[in-house]
């Protein structure tokens, strides 16, 4: 297998980060902007929004409202919600895109990938067969081929239902 270097990545990753109060997901759980957040639904325990930055069109993602890193810290039925409402997400994305299948994954502790390292969040990908191509490669570009608000609209639609 060969290595593709990303040395411009090293630039965002050692930069500093500013200080928050909370987290990313906390300040849009009790934000009252859905729209704005890219928020499709939420349920008694936990939310589910869009990526603002997919690795490709329908990626989203499932969080609690209880700022946790890892699994452990969420009560049984804290924990039964987010996969209930992971197995809707999943639903209503198969009927709106109709992925051949998804990557599903959480990513616990900084070290393992989580950009938001301290709120623990289930990460929905629909994937397509043939789905990668040259343009993140080349042009460190993904293409999209839907708006995130038109999407984010679809869903809460198919997920209301």
């Amino acid at each position: 297998m060969e290595s593709l270097h990303a040395p411009w990545r090293i630039e965002y990753i050692l930069a500093p980060k500013p200080q928050m109060d909370a987290s990313l997901f906390t300040r849009i759980a009790q934000s009252s902007d859905d729209e704005a957040n890219y928020v499709l639904v939420r349920d008694r325990t936990c939310f589910a929004l869009l990526n603002k930055y997919p690795y490709v069109g329908g990626h989203l993602m499932i969080v609690p409202y209880k700022e946790v890193a890892d699994l452990n810290s969420l009560t049984d039925e804290e924990l039964a919600d987010l996969w209930k409402l992971t197995r809707r997400c999943i639903n209503a994305l198969t009927q709106l895109m109709k992925p051949d299948g998804f990557n599903i994954g959480i990513n616990l502790g900084k070290v393992a990938g989580a950009g938001v390292a301290g709120h623990l969040h289930i990460h929905v990908v629909p994937r397509w067969n043939g789905d990668t191509n040259f343009m993140p490669v080349l042009a460190n570009t993904t293409v999209l081929p839907q708006a995130l608000g038109e999407l984010a609209a679809k869903l809460r639609a198919e997920l209301a239902k």
